[in-house]
């Protein structure tokens, strides 16, 4: 499912006009991504959790030359799944 999909699915499901939930949806994303930027947890109860993971600086090898590089360290956004939603995907 693409994001336009995703959007005509929304509008379906909660009786909203395409425009509409295209609004919601994309203050969904902001709203996630400006708090995550932010170091925050959001938690979404039944559905999962979005968090910042920090990754250390770590060894790796370059496979095009078989040479160590040093690979630094980052942050990467993190989602774990609620009860609800893992129960439903079985």
């Amino acid at each position: 499912m693409n994001k336009s999909e995703l959007i005509n699915a929304i509008a379906e499901e909660a009786g909203l006009a395409k425009t509409d939930a295209k609004k919601a949806l994309e203050a969904f994303i902001s709203t996630v991504s400006n708090e995550l930027a932010k170091g925050e947890k959001i938690a979404l109860i039944g559905f999962g959790t979005f968090s910042i993971n920090e990754k250390g600086e770590r060894t790796g090898i370059n496979p095009a030359t078989k040479q160590q590089i040093t690979i630094p360290a980052k942050k990467v956004v993190k989602f774990k799944a609620g009860a609800e939603l893992a129960d439903k995907v079985k």
